[in-house]
């Protein structure tokens, strides 16, 4: 139906409408890996979690599996994670030290860590086979990568949009994250949370800018924690946790003038004007550390900058103020596995870490109570979207004929912070991602 029919797959996203088989249909969830996630920039990993030559990470990339290792001359590249022999992964899922080569467990076939064969066992079998002409000859294909800040994007297509052209000023949200650190560098700290969603991938990427939700869905528990709170003896200290689950509740007027930027290429964030992270209390020395590293006028800037979610399309989000990064990884049609992490402001004091720690566990754990509101309801939109009743998910708050005309800009466009225009944007980058590529018949 979809498949060779960039026209029906275009008919999916109207003005303000987004078919349900958008978020149901395997058949778009297999040209999504194949397309979408294949001609985009997408986040593979930091640059902090492979410190040392020979030191990798391996994860996925759509359907795809890849690695990312520090070579000898320090520079970080991205690998598909294969042997070319049997096709068997090269290293597990997770990270390691692989010395001086990648050895395949099966038959021992090594390769340098550039990705270039280095050796095959009884080489002399492949003598007048014409193995120097063939594909294996050639050692692991490397996808296009792009390293910004430690931040490690690759594209696995070897033609299509640069980086620069991609993420253009919302790379804006990325720097303001890594100036938080005296030091202007970020580690990843604590491990990660990994939290099975039964669910499309693009639901939670939706709920990044959703606004309408969080005093509703949040109800049962910020609102809980708030009330809790209140009833305590006064004269209690605030405790963090409370501090950190509070803005979740707050009404629809804060979240109206918070504000949303939406940028090109389905990228956006929330959190123009305030953001539920604005209010945290002060943690000391820290102001006075950036202030010695950046002088005070740059300090103010940067910490003045609080900006709530920050979509990178098509599946990340990022809290600067508070240094998380979530990472959707789609499984399948129904089947999203969400990575949670956290990263130290290199230089500053531990309690900012120790917030954030709390922050990713009280939100975004698979024990977390924020974010199993948000299960419940991506869980009920999955089911409730194989309803024969009607096809079209609405997403027509504050819309504008002319928002078509008004990007691309730079510097984006600021709206009212319960638009769904970011909702809007990201479809029509997912329309425009997967159309061109299969016309242009340029997928990885």
């Amino acid at each position: 139906m979809y498949r060779d029919n960039p026209e029906a797959i275009a008919a999916l996203v109207r003005d303000t409408e987004v078919h349900k088989d958008c978020y149901t249909s395997p058949e778009l969830f297999a040209l999504e890996m194949q397309h979408l996630f294949a001609n985009t920039w997408v986040y593979v990993g930091h640059a902090s979690q492979i410190p040392n030559p020979g030191d990798y990470y391996a994860t996925t990339v759509g359907d795809q599996p890849v690695l990312m290792v520090r070579l000898p001359d320090g520079s970080v590249k991205v690998l598909h994670n294969r042997c070319l022999h049997k096709g068997v992964k090269l290293v597990s899922e997770g990270a390691g030290h692989a010395g001086r080569f990648f050895r395949c467990p099966y038959h021992a076939w090594t390769y340098k860590l550039d990705g270039a064969l280095q050796s095959t066992p009884l080489r002399q079998g492949y003598e007048n086979t014409g193995f120097e002409l063939c594909e294996a000859s050639r050692g692991m294909p490397a996808a296009t990568s792009q390293v910004y800040r430690d931040f490690v994007f690759c594209r696995l297509a070897p033609q299509g949009v640069g980086f620069d052209e991609y993420f253009g000023q919302s790379l804006s949200t990325l720097d303001n994250m890594v100036d938080r650190s005296p030091e202007g560098r970020l580690q990843v700290a604590g491990g990660v949370l990994r939290y099975m969603h039964r669910c499309n991938w693009k639901m939670l990427v939706d709920n990044q800018t959703d606004t309408c939700h969080p005093m509703v869905a949040h109800e049962s528990s910020a609102g809980t924690a708030v009330r809790v709170w209140k009833a305590a003896p006064e004269g209690t200290p605030k405790p963090m946790a409370v501090e950190l689950f509070a803005p979740f509740v707050s009404p629809y007027e804060f979240f109206e003038k918070m504000g949303i930027r939406v940028w090109d290429h389905g990228h956006g964030h929330t959190g123009v004007a305030d953001s539920i992270h604005a209010a945290y209390s002060p943690v000391p020395g820290y102001w006075e550390q950036m202030v010695a590293a950046y002088g005070e006028a740059r300090a103010k800037q940067i910490l003045g900058e609080v900006r709530h979610n920050t979509v990178y399309w098509p599946n990340i989000m990022v809290k600067g103020p508070i240094q998380t990064l979530r990472l959707f990884k789609p499984i399948a049609a129904d089947r999203t596995l969400v990575e949670s992490w956290t990263f130290r402001l290199v230089g500053a004091p531990d309690l900012l870490l120790e917030r954030t720690l709390m922050y990713n566990r009280l939100i975004n754990a698979p024990t977390s109570v924020v974010g199993h509101d948000d299960l419940e309801m991506y869980e009920r939109a999955q089911a409730g979207l194989l309803s024969r009743g009607t096809d079209w998910i609405n997403v027509a708050r504050l819309y504008d004929p002319a928002e078509h005309d008004r990007l691309p800009r730079p510097e984006g466009v600021v709206t009212n912070g319960t638009n769904e225009w970011q909702m809007r944007n990201q479809m029509r980058s997912w329309v425009r991602h997967i159309t061109a590529s299969m016309k242009q018949g340029v997928a990885a």
